[in-house]
């Protein structure tokens, strides 16, 4: 049996599988698609239980990379944390954890703190049906019997 590489799928290939799984189609037809085993794409839409990731986005009460930028303009200018904070309407504190989890003040870097930041904020967070067979189960026999919990509403 020959083994291929670990293949590393783009953000578009990846929109492309689950655009496809969307339309219905099976993780047979999606490897083909990709020239990989079907087994290639299962490992990419298992992990969320076949339920497309939501986008991520930053919150926006986050620093942003410009916040960033001024925090380190305002380190090379030697300004206190409170003179970076109030240019910045920032809580002191705010500023001084984000100097300390990215470096302190000698390394320092808006662009690198930017990256390490939204990689710390990913999580490998399994939605509910993914983290529970047994609840997975139940879903699907209570959809195969076409239940809704709007028939236990009265009305």
């Amino acid at each position: 049996m020959v083994y291929r590489t670990r293949t590393n799928y783009s953000a578009q290939q990846k929109s492309e599988m689950w655009d496809r799984w969307q339309r219905g189609e099976s993780l047979k037809a999606i490897g083909r698609a990709f020239d990989r085993p079907s087994s290639s794409i299962f490992c990419q839409l298992s992990p969320t239980g076949g339920i497309r990731p939501a986008p991520r986005k930053r919150s926006r009460l986050a620093l942003s990379i410009s916040d960033r930028e001024e925090i380190s303009r305002g380190i090379v200018a030697a300004k206190s944390l409170r003179q970076i904070a109030t240019s910045l309407n920032r809580a002191p504190s705010t500023i001084s954890r984000e100097i300390q989890r990215n470096g302190g003040y000698q390394c320092y870097r808006a662009t690198q703190a930017d990256q390490a930041t939204w990689d710390r904020a990913h999580r490998p967070k399994l939605c509910k049906l993914a983290r529970y067979p047994a609840l997975t189960r139940k879903v699907a026999i209570k959809l195969k019997r076409h239940w809704s919990p709007n028939r236990l509403m009265v009305g």
